[in-house]
């Protein structure tokens, strides 16, 4: 096999280009819910969202550990993002992403 077979293609390398992470923070659209589940699922899968965003948020604002995302925290973190208070157990959902997450 000629060694010019061998030589990989090139391909366009981001060093090339700028890459823009300082982008201002755009929501993905939405798309709606597969019709045809039972309530609770919806109910679920709407409180994981919840939990990712506000585990998401603390983790950017410097709470690390679970210890330190008591209730009052994530609430006041909810309010900051602009998200409705969220419940018990969406708090003890948002604890439990920050712990293993790591």
């Amino acid at each position: 096999m000629p060694a010019a077979a061998l030589k990989p293609k090139p391909t366009q390398s981001t060093s090339r280009r700028p890459v823009l992470l300082d982008l201002p923070y755009q929501p993905v659209e939405k798309r709606p819910l597969p019709p045809g589940r039972p309530r609770e699922w919806y109910v679920t899968h709407n409180r994981r969202l919840k939990a990712m965003r506000l585990a998401i948020a603390l983790l950017d604002s410097g709470v690390y550990v679970p210890n330190q995302a008591r209730n009052e925290t994530i609430r006041s973190t909810a309010e900051t993002i602009g998200v409705h208070p969220p419940s018990d157990t969406t708090c003890h959902m948002v604890r439990a992403l920050i712990r293993y997450s790591r």
